[in-house]
């Protein structure tokens, strides 16, 4: 059902999309009164902003009552604990506890890696010719 209810929730709005498209502005009525008139409408002048005003006032009834049912059937889901519900990371029972680690066992510290030998001065090369 809510499958349906989808589907008509985006029929609706690309309907609606479209029937606001093919609809003249309140602009268009100006270029009438200078002799650029209706002739290529395909319901008169007046049959074609009623229908499509009244096609697009249904579709907008139908988008209001698909949301109404999409939320309705959204906050009837059983498992509303969220994603996260079953990661490892979300059920620690001690702050700080690595995952997979035993509550009484001490976390591994890090040791620090010895620092690089520098490299031997090459005889002749362009290391001793740096100031120091």
């Amino acid at each position: 059902m809510e499958i349906v209810i989808l589907v008509l929730h985006v029929v609706a709005a690309l309907g609606i999309c479209g029937l606001v498209l093919l609809q003249h502005g309140k602009g268009a009525d100006v270029g009438a009164a200078f002799g650029s008139g209706s002739a290529g409408s395909v319901f008169g002048s007046a049959g074609s902003a009623n229908f499509l005003s009244r096609a697009t006032a249904i579709l907008a009834l139908v988008f209001f009552l698909t949301s109404l049912g999409l939320t309705y059937f959204s906050s009837r889901k059983s498992d509303t604990r969220g994603v996260m519900a079953d990661h490892p990371a979300t059920t620690q029972s001690v702050p700080g506890q690595i995952p997979g680690q035993t509550p009484g066992q001490a976390a591994p510290v890090p040791t620090p890696a010895a620092p690089a030998a520098p490299a031997a001065p090459v005889e002749g090369g362009r290391a001793q010719d740096v100031p120091k």
